[in-house]
């Protein structure tokens, strides 16, 4: 049982038994006319909190189970792993001197303990940038976190990382494994809220992702379940208020990537003025033919939709109009989403439509993308950047298409399309 709680932080109701040595933590505290959560850091009105009994509960970290004023929270501190003779890389990969520079950069700050955001372009093989800063850590006897905001974005992480490292990694998320306790995790970011002072590096992905982004939350949870001497890495494409701040405070080092790692230019996505009709029975003639034409090429087709019930209404109709083309629809609600994406990464479907949740973590060599509805308001500049980001990843086309169909340009539209040629230009081109 102690092995479960090195490092964590977890309720009676998650442990089967107490071991004798824990440390037993009060849950909440009182401040006046509010109550504060020792797990998520929470202050919620102590009016709006109170059970029927004469205790109080946090609505805002529920989701990982309650937390009572009534009960303790446990917790043992974080135990070394021995070091290591052999290396955990197996990756045998090359990275480019850009790359190879903004590696050199984390070690350096996980050498003197700092934190470091890494603002690089999509594409730009953020993933395979960390690997030698995370070899290094484990192979001193160290733990690695690596969280993002995204499920998706964990699992296709986790894939990659068991190949390329040779270790254990355990893959946390609300329907994921079972903790299990290891030197390297993959985690979404609010199961950082069960971590206490256990990482001696901790890296954030998608840091502009919801619902991480400018969330005190989440930023406290990283705090709170790294070391007091540890590095912590953000990743990401876009920027975001806070990091900002960070970053003009002097908390924060920087370091930009604005080439991806074959050399050649973001794609810079087009505007289409396109009156889209939310019931879609028919598709509008101007949309047709874009689809029809992006067909000619053989590449598979990726469209993004604002909303889940707009997505599978667009597949039927869809449909019916290209009845040779295997389509397919993929959203959070989807049983089989995990079998949806690979079948379209294996190209075993033509024509995926999809919401947000593929906006970001995912690679697909050969795609175009069409955004529908792009001045939706979900959809934000900073979500239409990740977007445009999925055309042109691999070396396999560099190029591709990315066209926002509206009817009445969005600032969201206006500032994706402006970072990206800023993005461009920072890079040389």
């Amino acid at each position: 049982m102690e092995e479960l709680l090195y490092g964590r932080i977890l309720s009676e109701k998650e442990l089967q038994s107490i071991p004798e040595n824990v440390q037993r933590l009060e849950s909440m505290s009182e401040n006046g006319q509010y109550i504060i959560c020792h797990r998520c850091n929470s202050k919620n009105l102590k009016e709006e909190v109170k059970l029927q009994i004469d205790a109080y509960y946090c609505p805002e970290c529920i989701n990982l189970g309650r937390v009572r004023s009534d009960e303790y929270l446990y917790h043992l501190p974080q135990k070394s792993f021995p070091k290591r003779e052999e290396s955990v890389l197996k990756w045998s990969g090359k990275l480019t001197e850009l790359q190879g520079n903004i590696s050199k950069s984390l070690i350096e700050a996980n050498k003197d303990k700092d934190s470091i955001w890494v603002h690089a372009v999509t594409g730009a093989g953020k993933t395979e940038m960390i690997y030698q800063v995370v070899a290094e850590t484990i192979n001193n006897g160290g733990v690695v976190g690596i969280a993002s905001p995204r499920v998706d974005v964990c699992i296709e992480l986790h894939k990659r990382m068991v190949n390329d490292f040779d270790i254990d990694i355990a893959l946390l998320y609300a329907e994921g494994d079972s903790y299990y306790r290891t030197q390297l995790m993959i985690l979404t970011t609010h199961q950082l809220l069960r971590f206490k002072g256990a990482f001696d590096l901790l890296i954030i992905d998608e840091v502009d992702a919801f619902p991480f982004a400018d969330n005190p939350m989440l930023y406290y949870a990283a705090e709170n379940s790294r070391k007091k001497e540890s590095c912590l890495i953000y990743l990401t494409a876009t920027a975001t208020k806070n990091l900002n701040n960070k970053v003009s405070k002097g908390s924060l080092k920087k370091v930009n990537l604005p080439r991806r790692f074959h050399g050649s230019p973001l794609v810079v996505p087009k505007n289409i003025w396109c009156n889209i009709p939310w019931e879609v029975e028919k598709i509008p003639q101007k949309l047709f033919s874009y689809i029809q034409e992006q067909r000619k090429t053989g590449f598979p087709l990726l469209i993004f939709a604002p909303v889940i019930s707009f997505g599978h209404k667009f597949e039927k109709t869809l449909q019916k109009f290209f009845p040779n083309e295997k389509i397919a629809c993929v959203s959070s609600i989807s049983e089989n989403r995990k079998d949806l994406v690979n079948d379209f990464r294996e190209e075993k479907i033509d024509i995926l439509i999809t919401t947000t949740i593929l906006e970001r973590g995912v690679t697909f060599p050969r795609v175009d993308v069409f955004v529908l509805h792009a001045n939706h308001k979900l959809f934000t500049s900073s979500s239409l950047v990740q977007i445009s980001g999925r055309t042109g990843r691999s070396p396999e086309r560099t190029s591709g298409l990315v066209y926002f169909f509206h009817n009445g340009k969005s600032k969201g539209m206006v500032d994706a399309i402006s970072e990206i040629k800023d993005m461009n230009r920072l890079g040389g081109f």
